[in-house]
Formats: C-alpha cells, structure tokens, sequence
C-alpha cells in the first residue's frame, strides 16, 4: 500500500524531473521560412528543435502585387513541416510572423487565411517597426553596452531595416529610430534582371540604398557620431552570415564559429571581391552560399556595401539571430520566467 507521504514524495520528484515548456516562434520573410522551438533554461533558453527552408514567399511580388501560387504552396508546405515539428515537441505558446512579403502583396490577407486552415497555424504580418524591435531584442546581446551608440541592420529578401539605438541606456539597447527600405535580396536581384555583379549595375544598387538612407542619417546625426567613434555595428541576415563564413573560409556553414563574429569592413571588402570574380555557377556550388542563395548573393552585398561606406565604422558584428530570438524572449518573459540573455542559446 503506498502511504501519502511517498505520494508527495513521487510527485515533488516529478515536478522536479518534469522539462521546461516549450515555445515556438516562426519568422516567414520574403525568402526564407524559419522556425525554433525552445524551453527556457537557466537565465537563457535552450533550443530543442529548428527549421528552416528558402520558399521565395515574395518571388515576383514586386512586378505583380500578389504572392503567386507556387510560391504559396512552396511556404505552406514549409508551415505544415512546421507544425508538425511543435506538435511532436509539445509546444505550448506559438508566435508565427510574416514581414514583407505579405505586408505588399495584396492577397496577403487571403495567402494568411489559407495557412490558417491548411497548416493550421495563425500567422501574423508584421509592421516593420515591430519587425525592427523584435530583430534588436534577438540580437541585444550580442551589442557592447559599453559603447553609447548602435546601428543594427537586417538586410532581408523585400526589405532593409536600419535601427539607430541607444546602447547604453538603464533598461537595455532602445531604439531611438527605424527606417524600412522597401529594397531586399530578392526584390533587388528581380528589379536589376539578376545583373547584380560588380560592375554598374551593382553601384547603381548601392547608390539607391545610399540615397534612401540620408535623411535618416541626417535627423540621427549619425554620421557624427560614427567620426567621433562613438558607434558599434551588428548586421543580421543571410548576406551577412554567408561573408562571415566565407571569410573563416569554412567548409561548409557553421553557426557557432559566424554567430557573435567581429568582421573588418577591409575583410568584407575581399570577400566581396572575390564574390566577384566568381561566376553564377560557381556561386550556387559554393558550400557557404549554395543553390538557392547564390543569385541573391550580389544584391544583399551592394545592401551591405552602401551602409559600411555611409557609415566607416571599421568592423561589424554578424549576428546569427533575431526575429525568432526575439519572440521566444517576449513570450518567455511574459509567462514569468526570468530570461535576460539569449547568447549562446542555441544547441
């Protein structure tokens, strides 16, 4: 006969053996469909689960307004293998965010109902000032709060968003202002037929970004503060990671050795050369870009470019990270639990 006493006992073992709950987040951009899945550990969280595959959401949107339907089917095949991969962990909070793509489309509405009802999921397009605040939640610890000044940027397949922060103000990195430019890899790479060499049409890319990023550069003064030294840069994409790897001179991707990684504006400049130098082929084989990256590859480079000559800051810090990040550390805290940094989360 088991006594009350070992009742107890067996239940406040099990409390104890019992694991975390699990949260999931998922940030469809315009090229990519990202998932994690993650249960709060120590002061931090720990991902058990991720996913992540190019689906193109926003091919074409630029030229036809609308999401076509093979790149709907592409992205709802991808959620499916989404929702399934946070049944079988048992999640117990989701947050699934789209961001330019279908915030231009105007089937965006009809493309967020279908995936309710065929991937059963309830997916939210964004605004991309939220976009913006939750990329610099993901990637606040990565920034040096010993510096007052940071600019955060996120270079995606529609869109680019810059962020001018507050570093080092009490409550953590604050964004004082966001600019969205409606100019990504994918939107960039249609607009320019897929000439995005180095060459002319390349200058051209960059001197588009460059004039669209004056009058935020003007009304920060951001510029003076980049010659008084007072400014630290973190980028966070695709572009961005691929240079960092390819400057590691890796033989095939890995997150933990790009993640956090200082990167000298004189190293992007040589990896970008040499980009250059290759041709379309030879990019899609390379073990760090690969077949459904490499004909974007030169339009986010010109992205990257123009922002390293309008602000010479010297380095920069890629970041491996951000939406999903964000999210997991929103929904964490606002369940009680005490999560105040999110480096080295991942498995």
């Amino acid at each position: 006969m088991t006594t009350p006493q070992a009742n107890r006992e067996d239940v406040k073992s099990d409390l104890f053996t019992r694991p975390a709950p699990a949260y999931a987040a998922i940030d469809l951009g315009t090229n990519n469909c990202r998932m994690l899945v993650a249960r709060p550990f120590k002061e931090s969280f720990r991902v058990v689960d991720s996913f992540s595959r190019i689906v193109r959401l926003g091919e074409g949107v630029a030229a036809e307004g609308r999401l076509s339907e093979n790149a709907i089917k592409r992205t709802v095949s991808a959620l499916k293998v989404c929702h399934a991969k946070m049944k079988a962990c048992g999640v117990q909070r989701i947050r699934s965010v789209a961001t330019e793509a279908c915030r231009r489309a105007e089937n965006g509405e009809e493309f967020v109902a279908r995936v309710k009802e065929e991937a059963c999921l309830d997916l939210e397009a964004i605004s991309p000032q939220e976009e913006a605040e939750l990329t610099l939640t993901g990637c606040a610890p990565l920034l040096d709060l010993r510096r007052p000044n940071a600019l955060v940027f996120d270079i995606g397949g529609g869109s680019t968003e810059v962020v001018w922060i507050d570093a080092s103000h009490p409550g953590g990195p604050k964004a004082r202002d966001v600019i969205s430019l409606p100019h990504g890899v994918v939107t960039l790479t249609e607009d320019f037929e897929g000439h995005t060499n180095a060459g002319e049409s390349y200058e051209e890319i960059v001197d588009l970004i460059d004039r669209s990023l004056g009058e935020f550069d003007t009304r920060n003064g951001i510029s003076k503060a980049v010659s008084s030294g007072e400014v630290q840069m973190l980028g966070t994409s695709g572009t961005v990671t691929t240079l960092g790897a390819m400057h590691l001179q890796l033989r095939r991707y890995d997150r933990s050795r790009v993640d956090g990684l200082s990167l000298r504006f004189d190293d992007i400049c040589d990896v970008v050369s040499y980009l250059g130098t290759m041709d379309h082929d030879q990019r899609l084989q390379h073990p760090c870009i690969g077949p459904r990256r490499g004909d974007l590859i030169m339009a986010g480079c010109a992205v990257l470019d123009a922002v390293c000559r309008r602000w010479p800051v010297g380095s920069l810090v890629v970041a491996d990270r951000g939406i999903r990040e964000g999210i997991l550390l929103n929904l964490m805290q606002e369940d009680g639990h005490e999560i105040t940094c999110t480096r080295g989360a991942h498995r």
